[in-house]
């Protein structure tokens, strides 16, 4: 299963697979400033609108991921006619 996985990514098209990394990339970074938010919160100010805008920020990074990995198997699918 892992093995098909890994084979249907690495035969993505190249604007798909650029697309997928530069989201992935732009994912990471707003999970990195969740992060820098969240140890704000613990080591400086202890203030529940931070700790809210923290933890909706790694929610927000985690589902756009997602979403860009689903929409490259998706978009990669209709233009191979495969779905």
């Amino acid at each position: 299963m892992v093995h098909k996985i890994k084979n249907t990514i690495h035969n993505f098209e190249k604007i798909t697979h650029t697309i997928m990394n530069n989201g992935l990339k732009f994912c990471f970074g707003l999970c990195l400033a969740s992060l820098f938010l969240l140890l704000v919160y613990d080591f400086l100010i202890a203030s529940p609108f931070l700790y809210a805008i923290g933890i909706n920020l790694f929610r927000l990074s985690l589902i756009f991921g997602i979403e860009f990995i689903v929409c490259a198997f998706v978009t990669d699918g209709i233009k191979k006619q495969l779905v």
